[in-house]
């Protein structure tokens, strides 16, 4: 999501960066820039041993990247020693503030020092979720999180909204799930749909986001309205 966000940002004129703070590297490599071959990545932005400006990386797709490898499962550790260990990097983002419209932060999985950053560093949040009832009760945990990030850490934080990804329009549990997010959350679920799609699951292994692999499927086109729709959702803000 975070990646076909990116990539359709930049697609309608926005300035965006992405920052991969997922040791996994698949943004990174998802956005045609190989881990295995990096200089340097996000962790030598957390830990101090590079400036934001020698970290970047420009993509094919037009938008900056701050790439992520195995390296960055080290930060964790490291990162416990030193002061403001939540706000590295939100205070290594602010220099460039002005340079993007968007700034996109893919976290890890699990509450780690790694994603407190992402969320001390965001204004908001977005939540992509699997329309089935593993994903609703683990819903409710991730609000709880936010909310305490808010209370202790960042008092800007909000949750933006509920993207609903990998809809099978022919599950019947898909329409209940979805019906239920729309009850309890209302406007804070986007209108936007991103359906199964075959094509966007194959982009990844080309190292192309999905909406430029095959910009005709179905998954592209939706992630271009999701995109507007953000912009949209920004300016409200």
């Amino acid at each position: 999501t975070t990646v076909n966000l990116a990539a359709a940002l930049a697609a309608q004129g926005q300035r965006t960066l992405l920052v991969d703070l997922d040791p996994q590297g698949n943004a990174t490599m998802g956005s045609g820039v190989d881990k295995r071959t990096l200089p340097q990545s996000v962790y030598q932005l957390l830990v101090g041993l590079a400036p934001l400006a020698e970290v970047r990386v420009s993509c094919a797709a037009k938008f900056d990247l701050l790439p992520a490898n195995r390296d960055l499962a080290g930060a964790e550790v490291e990162m416990v020693e030193l002061e403001r260990r939540e706000m590295r990097l939100k205070e290594a983002l602010a220099e460039y503030a002005s340079d993007y419209d968007f700034v996109l932060i893919d976290c890890p999985p699990s509450l780690s020092l790694l994603t407190l950053n992402g969320l001390c560093a965001a204004h908001g949040v977005i939540i992509p979720m699997q329309c089935e009832y593993y994903a609703l009760e683990g819903l409710s945990d991730l609000v709880n999180t936010i909310k305490k990030v808010h209370a202790s850490f960042n008092h800007d934080l909000k949750i933006i909204g509920l993207l609903r990804v990998m809809f099978d329009s022919r599950a019947t549990l898909g329409h209940q799930v979805s019906a239920e997010l729309e009850q309890h959350f209302g406007d804070k679920v986007f209108k936007t749909i991103i359906p199964r799609n075959v094509r966007l699951a194959e982009a990844p292994s080309y190292g192309i986001p999905g909406v430029l692999f095959d910009k005709s499927s179905k998954g592209a086109q939706a992630y271009q309205a999701f995109a507007t729709e953000m912009i949209e959702r920004h300016r409200s803000l």
